[in-house]
């Protein structure tokens, strides 16, 4: 046998006469393999739904490329989209983890990972709830006319269908004739945001989706275009889309909804925009955001798969499509690329709740058998509101906690009731969203995250003179608090410490931390703070949602607030205004889209700003002016003396304008400190009886609350 250091010399020898020899007698390194992109188009990879996404391969050369679905060989569902590009709607996704591989010769193969979901749901919303009362039967389809029919299961499914319909050149919607091929006489036209002038006539789809109906119109010419395709745009497409969210929210509970929040305008249509919504986007039939998102989401994929991708996705939606906007972009951030709320409120279970159910107790002490002088001046002082009319008009909207208030159209052997059927269904907000809270061991009812423990209802009024310290003291010992019913007791109402964590971690308490702060937002108001009868839709909200986007990213820069009186309703295309937001949101996104820089997300935004868009107020004037100032609550300003923002029982009591406190820290109420808050001078017995009102102690506004936290993240799962 030879050393085994012999072979080292001629191996030695070799390596250096190899490398002496010129370059070009060396063999040239092998190219790396290039790559595939391969993506999901319809929805987020893990969010696919109804059995089938929109996927698209960019590649050098898209004729050798083949594509797999678990292995099946969907190649075929590609054809041509732009250079280097194919795009497919590929059936056959499964329920749960599938694998899509891209290969082609000289590439690196290309793996993503679907997850699919049921066509009705849920994807991340949680069990569905049960009862579920079906609506297809009594949904009216707009123009067309007739129903969708009764329902196909017990998901409340129906056929999808299309219907096509024109706007006359009257101006009025006409159904479109069937079998035609020629044009309508008296058929309009209509020219788009980009430019483009085309028939004013529509396309519009049905069909169910999560358990909702949805629905989808796009300008669409049947007589001069082919049936539409992902990969072609129709003519009169401008590639946006506003997704419209409806209001409401008592009575959203058990119910499928027979209405969206709206398809047909002819503004957003006749600008070229696709208009779509869901009936689970009415909050008037789904007062649950969790639920709003998904729905939104699945829509969307439905729309893109039918029609290619969206350049930008606006949410429109007033009252309770408001707290939708808000939480749907928060929570779950790249459904909606831009928001125009109005009548709005930050969500529907804190700001918006507190308010009514303090109210409720107000109204009803006031109402009680007080001996107490209470002049209408004070009552409205201990509100904070413009007048006392807005107490007694919105007290009732405190129903959304009664699991008895109103259920709506479910059927009344289904509903609870404490005595004859403890076990039916509660119809409330609380218990709408027992997915998220969980249930309450020693009830089975859902957590509540509800408390007024230490508020000191009515104290800017008591330091301001206008209440005296017997009404300041008798207020808060009988005020009380809510039972698990909705009834009023003597008690104050406790938060479950469960419940509240979980709201401020999952978003239902919206933070402005998630999506909001990546997104341009312009909130609109029909000012109504002084409607005769009282008006739920108060200007401070606008207000606190600016807050707490401050609080949470430093800044409020991305949100423009515009406003003017209610001579066209909550949020009304008839508006100049309104149709100026939408307008200029459309700009504000395509200029976001341009700026390719790295840059921070916020600079871009601010960057991307259209100049005419400013923030203001139109004057109450017949022909109105426009008013460019910040809409603060700077008293000399001309908007505020115009539209004052006045204020709310908590704030009264010492809250920020964030309305962010589920439950507040207490403390001890201490005598010394009568000069800068209570502002009166207390005798021993007085401050006796005032002791022993707040045995657990006043409300610390000056920390966070009970369990006050930052969001856990987006995409959260249930």
């Amino acid at each position: 046998m030879r050393p085994r250091r012999a072979l080292l010399v001629p191996l030695s020898a070799a390596l250096a006469a190899l490398l002496a020899l010129p370059l070009t007698a060396q063999a040239a390194a092998p190219q790396a393999p290039r790559s595939i992109d391969l993506d999901v188009l319809s929805s987020r990879p893990g969010s696919v739904t109804g059995g089938d996404a929109l996927l698209r391969v960019a590649v050098a050369d898209p004729a050798d490329v083949r594509v797999r679905l678990n292995g099946e060989d969907v190649t075929p569902l590609f054809a041509p989209d732009g250079p280097g590009a194919v795009s497919g709607v590929v059936e056959g996704v499964r329920d749960g983890r599938n694998t899509v591989t891209a290969t082609a010769p000289g590439h690196r193969a290309a793996r993503l990972t679907l997850t699919g979901h049921p066509a009705q749901g849920p994807v991340f919303s949680g069990p569905h709830q049960q009862p579920f009362v079906c609506e297809t039967g009594t949904f009216r389809l707009p123009v067309v006319g007739g129903t969708l029919g009764e329902p196909l299961d017990a998901d409340c499914s129906a056929e999808t269908r299309v219907d096509y319909f024109y706007r006359n050149t009257a101006g009025v919607y006409t159904a479109w004739p069937a079998g035609a091929t020629a044009y309508p006489a008296d058929l309009g036209r209509t020219t788009t945001s980009t430019g483009r002038t085309v028939p004013f006539i529509v396309r519009m789809e049905t069909g169910t989706a999560n358990r909702g109906i949805y629905q989808s119109t796009i300008l669409h010419d049947p007589l001069a275009e082919s049936d539409p395709d992902p990969r072609t745009r129709p003519a009169g497409w401008n590639g946006r889309a506003v997704y419209t969210l409806g209001g409401g929210c008592i009575g959203g509970w058990y119910r499928q909804g027979n209405t969206t929040g709206g398809v047909t305008d002819a503004f957003m249509l006749g600008r070229g925009y696709a208009v779509m919504s869901s009936s689970l986007n009415v909050f008037g039939a789904n007062c649950h955001d969790l639920t709003a998102a998904e729905t939104a989401m699945t829509v969307k994929e439905r729309f893109t798969e039918a029609y290619g991708p969206v350049d930008h996705t606006i949410g429109f939606g007033c009252s309770g499509g408001s707290y939708q906007a808000y939480q749907i972009v928060d929570n779950y951030p790249g459904i909606l690329d831009g928001i125009l709320p109005a009548c709005s409120f930050p969500d529907v279970g804190f700001a918006m709740t507190n308010r009514v159910t303090d109210t409720r107790l107000l109204t009803e002490y006031f109402a009680g058998d007080t001996e107490l002088a209470w002049t209408e001046e004070q009552k409205r002082a201990v509100t904070g509101f413009a007048s006392y009319a807005v107490a007694t008009g919105t007290q009732g909207d405190a129903a959304r906690i009664d699991p008895q208030g109103n259920c709506g159209v479910l059927p009344e052997e289904l509903r609870y009731d404490p005595e004859t059927n403890p076990r039916g269904a509660r119809c409330d907000l609380y218990d709408h969203a027992i997915n998220v809270y969980g249930p309450d061991p020693r009830t089975g009812f859902a957590r509540r995250p509800l408390d007024n423990v230490g508020v000191q209802y009515g104290l800017g009024a008591l330091a301001a003179g206008t209440i005296d310290k017997q009404q300041f003291l008798e207020l808060n010992e009988r005020i009380g608090g809510y039972d698990h019913d909705a009834r009023i007791v003597d008690a104050r109402t406790t938060a479950d410490p469960i419940a509240t964590r979980t709201a401020y971690r999952t978003g239902r308490l919206t933070n402005g931390g998630g999506g909001l702060a990546d997104v341009p937002i312009i909130e609109y108001r029909a000012y109504v703070d002084d409607a005769p009868r009282g008006d739920t839709h108060l200007r401070y909200y606008s207000l606190s949602m600016r807050k707490r986007l401050a609080k949470a990213n430093g800044t409020a820069a991305n949100m423009v607030s515009l406003m003017e009186d209610n001579r066209y309703g909550g949020q009304s295309t008839a508006s100049p205004l309104v149709r100026h937001s939408l307008t200029m949101m459309d700009r504000w996104l395509t200029n976001l889209d341009a700026d390719t820089s790295a840059a921070p997300r916020i600079d871009k935004i601010v960057a991307a700003r259209p100049a005419d868009l400013r923030e203001g107020c139109n004057t109450r004037d017949a022909e109105p002016r426009f008013v460019a100032e910040a809409l603060d609550r700077d008293p000399d300003s001309t908007c505020e003396r115009l539209y004052p923002s006045n204020s709310f029982p908590r704030e009264v009591a010492g809250e920020d304008i964030a309305t962010d406190v589920i439950k507040c820290r207490t403390e001890p109420p201490r005598r010394d400190s009568y000069a800068s808050e209570y502002g009166v001078t207390w005798t021993d017995a007085e401050w006796r009886r005032l002791r022993a009102v707040f045995g657990r102690g006043v409300c610390d506004y000056s920390r966070t609350g009970v369990g006050q936290q930052g969001l856990a993240g987006t995409w959260l799962t249930f």
